[in-house]
């Protein structure tokens, strides 16, 4: 879809003002204002991130109780079991407590429910398998804030249940012997945007300060909890939650961990995906995160979590390779799917005039149907929600948004056609009978109607700084690249060219355009990804990322193109 380009324009002009003192490159501290980083003292925070600067994790609320309770079952040596979600944030959140409470002395297992047989969340039926196996205490990560009945369930069979979560309590929250989360009333922990992983990691480091006390590690073999901050950024990352305060910290110093991780399961797993040197980002978004999700999408997740627990080289590589396949299937079911949906929004013709997009099937896969969502709204840039549906009669959906439309809340007026829905503002799942689909459909879509203006249908490119040719060097490059991690929260910059010539045009790849730019005396180099419809007729804007090309050997200034379109 044509885009609307938003361009901030900050005036920095004459050497006092924000960032002043920072020493930084002008379009660079455009960048940071705009971001709301204003003073020189937070601008070298966000530039050197430091875990010292890690919130004292006493100020989530139940801390207390929950490492109370779990210095109990260490000195009892009762059984705890860690029951966590079956995405990358309760893989690696799972991941984490079991490592550490093993190396510290506990009996741990762990448990993930099955997304086809169990369901997300707690359940009553997989919490009754696993108090029949021992459990006395249970550690719910990234899931529970909502249990509340499930909460009730443990309590009448008198096994305690701590809950690590992040996301969005209900009214209720649940009966049980400790709580973590920030979003919680009452809660004073200043940072409310953590992952699963990071609630778990503070557990972890109240933990840690509690064992000390009490001289656990006298020998001097207290662990060095920066090993799994590898984990933390996994989880942190592929959760899509904002890479700015604590997250930033974690994933800064969590993607330097996994860069030179020594585990066995993340040597092969980064083997199978093909990553090396450096992670980014985006191999963790586009590489190694979906072959974790694959195997809890298409089956079960419980092969991510050993794939990361063990330290078999055979074993993990036997692992890896199977969820490396699991991942190449669910890229063909996630292919069909797409384009099943896309011939049927076609087929519909009510596009663009509806505000939302909801459809159904009984032959799509529940695991795959919420990337697709994602899919359709970078597509369509309309709020969509994917269902598949049973044989029993029921149905399981995933949606995701749009900026501008709270997805949780605009399914609260449908809660009449469901018969569970959970989520936040950008993503969400529903469950329904099938028979409900249709009076569903008409009913988000009423509110997408009442929520959405017709500006909030266009989809917005925001661009940070309007630069010259001359600006756009290598040495910006290495200024831009201090303000990595990018992600959620804290985007990969955009800037803007305006009036550049099309000296040179070339499509490469897979429908990829290649193009010599030139203005005032300068040239450069340009690729636009799944853009070789674009018109370079004439002068052209190009919205745009600077950054270093390395090809055969060699290195070059390139400009990675966002957008353009001809100049006004």
């Amino acid at each position: 879809m044509q885009k609307r380009w938003v361009v901030r324009s900050i005036d920095l002009s004459g050497k006092t003002g924000p960032l002043s003192e920072a020493g930084l490159h002008p379009l660079v501290r455009s960048i940071l204002v705009s971001r709301g980083i204003l003073s020189d003292d937070v601008a070298r925070s966000f530039l050197n991130p430091s875990l010292a600067d890690m919130h004292d994790p006493a100020l989530l609320k139940g801390m207390s109780a929950a490492v109370a309770r779990l210095l109990d079952a260490r000195q009892s040596r009762e059984p705890v079991c860690v029951y966590g979600d079956y995405d990358v944030d309760g893989i690696t959140g799972t991941t984490l407590l079991v490592s550490f409470l093993r190396e510290t002395g506990f009996d741990c297992r762990y448990f993930i429910p099955n997304r086809f047989d169990d369901g997300y969340g707690l359940s009553c039926d997989a919490l009754e398998r696993i108090i029949a196996m021992g459990a006395r205490l249970i550690i719910a990560v990234d899931c529970g804030i909502t249990a509340v009945d499930e909460a009730l369930f443990c309590r009448q069979r008198g096994v305690d249940l701590i809950i690590v979560d992040h996301h969005a309590p209900r009214e209720t929250i649940p009966d049980a012997a400790a709580v973590l989360n920030p979003l919680q009333p009452g809660c004073d922990y200043p940072f409310k945007s953590l992952s699963g992983v990071g609630v778990a990691f503070n557990l972890l480091v109240g933990l840690r300060a509690a064992l000390r006390d009490q001289l656990a590690f006298a020998d001097g073999n207290a662990p060095d909890l920066r090993q799994w901050l590898d984990l933390v950024a996994l989880g942190t990352i592929a959760d899509v939650v904002p890479l700015t305060g604590q997250n930033r910290i974690y994933a800064f110093h969590g993607l330097r961990q996994l860069s030179d991780s020594i585990k066995t399961g993340i040597c092969s797993l980064k083997q199978v995906a093909g990553v090396k040197g450096h992670v980014s980002c985006g191999q963790v978004g586009f590489r190694l995160a979906p072959r974790l999700n694959a195997a809890g999408r298409m089956e079960s997740a419980v092969p991510g979590v050993e794939l990361l627990l063990s330290s078999d080289p055979r074993e993990t590589l036997r692992i890896a390779d199977d969820l490396d396949a699991a991942n190449a299937e669910r890229q063909s079911v996630e292919r069909r799917i797409f384009e099943e949906a896309v011939a049927m929004v076609e087929l519909a013709g009510d596009f663009p005039a509806r505000r939302s997009i909801v459809l159904a099937s009984d032959n799509w896969h529940q695991g795959v149907v919420g990337i697709v969502a994602s899919r359709l709204v970078e597509r369509y840039h309309r709020p969509t929600i994917l269902i598949s549906l049973g044989d029993d009669g029921l149905a399981k959906g995933s949606g995701r948004s749009i900026p501008g439309f709270h997805l949780l809340d605009a399914l609260k007026p449908c809660g009449h056609c469901l018969l569970r829905f959970g989520g936040h503002r950008h993503a969400a799942g529903v469950g329904l009978k099938s028979e409900q689909f249709e009076e569903f459909a008409r009913t988000f879509e009423a509110e997408a109607g009442r929520m959405l203006s017709d500006d909030d249908l266009v989809p917005r490119l925001n661009i940070d700084a309007e630069a010259q040719p001359e600006e756009i060097t290598v040495d910006l490059v290495r200024e831009l690249k201090r303000l990595e991690p990018f992600g959620a929260g804290n985007p990969e910059p955009v800037l803007m060219l305006r009036a550049m010539t099309v000296v040179e045009r070339r499509v490469v790849g897979d429908g990829h355009l290649w193009l010599r730019l030139s203005r005032q005396g300068m040239t450069f180099n340009a690729i636009a990804f799944r853009m070789a419809q674009s018109q370079t007729d004439g002068p052209v804007d190009i919205a745009f990322f600077p950054e270093i090309n390395e090809w055969n050997g060699s290195s070059s200034l390139q400009l990675r193109v966002k957008d353009l379109r001809k100049t006004e």
